[in-house]
Formats: C-alpha cells, sequence, structure tokens
C-alpha cells in the first residue's frame, strides 16, 4: 500500500496536467513520418490485403489479445521491467523481420509483438506505481489498447478510452478484449499492410513496429499518469480527466 503525503498543489496538478498532453501531443506524429515514409494513407493500406485476411482480423485479434495478456503475466515472472529503449529496439527488429517475407512472416510476427506491446504497457503501470498483476490493471492495459494507433489520428477516440469504464473483474477483463479487439483489429491491419509494400517491406516493417511501441508507451503514461495523479492531488479521476480534456485540442471531424 502506498504512504502518501498531503495532496500536491495545484501548480504541481497543472504542471503534470502539461506534461501528459505534451505526451499525448507527442503520441501520435511518429505515424505521420510513417505515412510519409510509405507513401499512403492509413483508411487506403487495409485495401493491400487479401480479403480473406481481412475477414479474419477480427477473431484473430481477439484471440491475440487473450494469448498476448497470458503470455505477458507469465513474464514478469522470468524477465522483469525492461527499458523502454530497449522494448523498441525489439519491436523494431522483429518489424524488420516480419516484413522482410511478406505477408506471411508479417502475420507470424504480429501476435508476439502485441504480446511485447502489451507487456511494455505493463511495465509503464509499474513504473507509476501500479501491480500489473491486480484485476484493475490488467483491465486498464487492455483499455490502453482501445486508444486505435498511430496510423489512426482520431483524437477524439483516443481521449474517449481514458473514461470508458466497466465491471473490474476476470469477466470484465475478457468482455474489454473483445469490445477493444474489432478496432485493434484494423489498426493492426493497417500495420500488416505497410509491411507488405513492395520493397519496402522491412524498412516499413521496422518503422511501424517503432510507432506503434512509441505509441502506446506513450499513451500507457498518460492513461496512467492520469491514475496517479488523481491519487497525488486527492482528485476525483473523472475531474482530472475533464481538467486533461480541456488542455488537449480536439479537432472536430468533418
Amino acid at each position: 500500500m502506498d504512504l502518501l503525503g498531503p495532496p500536491i498543489d495545484k501548480t504541481a496538478v497543472d504542471a503534470q496536467l502539461d506534461a501528459l498532453v505534451l505526451r499525448h501531443a507527442q503520441a501520435g506524429s511518429v505515424g505521420i513520418q510513417v505515412l510519409n515514409m510509405i507513401g499512403s494513407r492509413a483508411e487506403s493500406l487495409l485495401d493491400r490485403l487479401p480479403a480473406d485476411v481481412r475477414g479474419r482480423l477480427g477473431d484473430g485479434t481477439q484471440e491475440a489479445l487473450r494469448l498476448a495478456m497470458r503470455a505477458a503475466d507469465r513474464s514478469r515472472s522470468v524477465v522483469g521491467g525492461q527499458p523502454q529503449w530497449l522494448t523498441r529496439a525489439v519491436t523494431t527488429a522483429m518489424g524488420a523481420a516480419g516484413g522482410m517475407g511478406g505477408l506471411p512472416s508479417a502475420l507470424a510476427e504480429l501476435p508476439v509483438t502485441t504480446t511485447i506491446l502489451l507487456r511494455a504497457i505493463q511495465d509503464v503501470a509499474a513504473e507509476h506505481g501500479f501491480d500489473p498483476a491486480e484485476k484493475g490493471v490488467q483491465f486498464d492495459c487492455i483499455h490502453v489498447f482501445a486508444a486505435a494507433g498511430p496510423l489512426d489520428h482520431d483524437d477524439g477516440s483516443d481521449l474517449a478510452f481514458l473514461s470508458t469504464r466497466m465491471a473490474v473483474s476476470g469477466k470484465g477483463v475478457q468482455a474489454l478484449i473483445a469490445k477493444v479487439a474489432p478496432r485493434l483489429s484494423t489498426v493492426l491491419g493497417q500495420k500488416l499492410a505497410a509491411q507488405t509494400v513492395p520493397i519496402l517491406g522491412s524498412a516499413a516493417g521496422a518503422a511501424t513496429n517503432y510507432a506503434y511501441t512509441s505509441y502506446y508507451q506513450q499513451m500507457a503514461h498518460v492513461h496512467f499518469g492520469l491514475r496517479r495523479l488523481a491519487i497525488e492531488a486527492d482528485m476525483d479521476h473523472g475531474a482530472v480527466l475533464d481538467a486533461f480534456c480541456a488542455r488537449v485540442a480536439v479537432p472536430k471531424r468533418p
């Protein structure tokens, strides 16, 4: 149990909120660089995939998340928390290898990368003082995936994931996985498609994996940073979230 001192003052709250807003802004910037490199738009990437692959993405992503949760949890008893730069280096190398062999190798690499991404999110949770073994924290780790990905710049959805809550239980975690999977399947499909770009497959695979790892690490810092801030400031989490959202410019959709 944390031994907390008196609540931090408004100046400290504002400073932490500003730092989290900056993280949120930086999270998606690498995605634009990836799209510029492969000369495409995120919404057109899925058209590169065969129809049968697109049809399997939903169920495959849901199963990958379930397996990733179990694998990431088991890995914590074997390998301690890793530096964030090392996680980015590992996923970048895996993306390059996955892209080298085109779609078959990219498909084989996807569930492994998903597991490492989830483990990276757990490491951020632990950095903010939360226990990844607790059901509520596991719930939040999956919840971070609801923030789409670096190739999806729907900031409204990125912010929406911060506030939705369900019953925190084993069944609640499974229900959240089912809820998150369709959105994540679209995002991971874009990653797969980027890895199949002719000639650029290996480079695109490395770049997209770097972007995805950086993105989810940053969004995990936003998510768990807001929860930690609510505790340190002795504020309702909803009030902290409202203050955060007020500082983030959310563009209106046409």
